[in-house]
């Protein structure tokens, strides 16, 4: 009996149309004689949709028209079980629900990714592949993901964060402390943020202001960070769970600039007009760096891992200092785009197989979960009563 997985994507954020490409990709690559796909597209204004038109990536070009050969549907747990019901169900045009058995969220940025949809599957009780709640939180905000790191022992650089408002109300005060604990250059970033959206490199204070407006357009929560100035960037994926991880090859992308960005990433390289994703960014794999050098990113990748409490496949991305060969943690990509197939591949595990253990790991944390206590055998509500006022103004008898 095959498994009805239910690819879950795009989603309220700056990166809605990135989660479009590698939720495509994921629908291309899935073994069709072990799995059933269900496309399950979420809007930018919150919509759930189903339907065979979401599987093209061509038939995104014209959202309006696409959305017209879809059917709107929402999850719901019921008989034991969690179903998609279709909403335009009528008497004479009744859809029987669907059942789902796993859920695939392949969903980037803000509302999504940081842990959203985490949240739901888990309240739905629904298996899910990728980060818990915790964990998709923790990496997708960059201060506390280096709060983490730092407590672990584990190599990032020195940063400030502060939020948009204490920034406006106290302007004077913080840029002292960016410029006292951070210095120039340095980098602005938005803190819940991936696709490099809203960076900027500021080289001198009379820029700062422009950059931190810029970051402060697209979240509240805003990280300045030193600037290597002579870095190269590594990337080492990593599969796993709490139980045990493994380290993909190492790769090395190519910047058109000193910070590798949207274009660099999502526009670059394109065929036809169409994106093909992290998949089309030009990059060394593996990277042109000494065995010794990726044994240490390697290990490093499965330390943050683990340190995060992270589960499914997710991407870290390294800055190599060139003058000091120190190595350091830049951030992590819970639900990297295109879920970082690319560099699995030249390990020996295909995209379809890695589909296959992801599976596995999801269904392995929900087994273990349904052998948690969540009920304990007492009824306190027997003896509780409110007298003759009811619940409003009364005391507990």
């Amino acid at each position: 009996m095959k498994t009805n997985i239910a690819i879950i994507f795009g989603c309220r954020s700056v990166e809605h149309e990135v989660s479009i490409i590698s939720a495509v990709q994921a629908m291309r690559a899935i073994k069709r004689e072990k799995y059933d796909v269900t496309p399950v597209y979420v809007t930018k204004s919150g919509e759930m949709y189903t339907g065979n038109a979401l599987f093209e990536i061509e038939n995104y070009k014209n959202l309006p028209e696409l959305l017209k050969h879809s059917e709107p549907v929402l999850l719901t747990r019921k008989n034991g079980g969690v179903y998609m019901v279709y909403g335009n169900n009528g008497l004479f045009n009744k859809k029987k629900d669907v059942k789902i058995d796993l859920a695939f969220p392949i969903v980037h940025g803000t509302n999504c990714e940081d842990g959203t949809v985490a949240g739901y599957l888990e309240y739905l009780g629904l298996p899910y592949i990728g980060c818990d709640i915790l964990s998709a939180a923790v990496g997708m905000d960059k201060s506390v993901f280096k709060d983490v790191l730092k407590s672990a022992g584990l190599p990032v650089l020195d940063c400030v964060s502060f939020r948009s408002r204490e920034y406006m109300l106290e302007k004077q005060k913080i840029t002292a402390e960016i410029v006292e604990k951070v210095g120039f250059p340095l980098i602005i970033k938005p803190v819940n943020l991936g696709s490099s959206v809203g960076i900027t490199k500021v080289n001198d204070k009379d820029s700062l202001d422009e950059a931190i407006t810029l970051a402060a357009s697209f979240a509240d929560k805003i990280l300045a960070e030193h600037a290597v100035t002579k870095l190269r960037e590594i990337n080492c994926s990593v599969i796993g769970d709490a139980d045990s991880c493994e380290p993909s090859v190492c790769e090395e992308p190519f910047m058109n600039d000193e910070i590798l960005s949207y274009e660099d990433k999502y526009l670059s390289n394109k065929k036809g007009g169409a994106s093909k994703g992290m998949a089309s960014l030009g990059r060394k794999i593996p990277a042109d760096i000494s065995e010794e050098k990726a044994t240490e990113i390697k290990r490093l990748a499965c330390d943050i891992f683990k340190a995060i409490g992270a589960s499914g496949v997710v991407r870290i991305d390294f800055l190599i200092d060139t003058e000091t060969d120190k190595v350091y943690a830049n951030e992590i990509n819970t639900i990297p785009g295109s879920l970082a197939f690319y560099l699995w591949e030249p390990t020996g595990l295909k995209y379809t197989d890695m589909i296959d253990k992801l599976a596995d790991l999801a269904f392995a944390r929900q087994r273990a979960r349904e052998n948690l206590t969540y009920t304990i055998d007492t009824n306190i509500l027997s003896g509780v009563s409110f007298g003759a006022k009811g619940a409003k103004g009364a005391k507990l008898q």
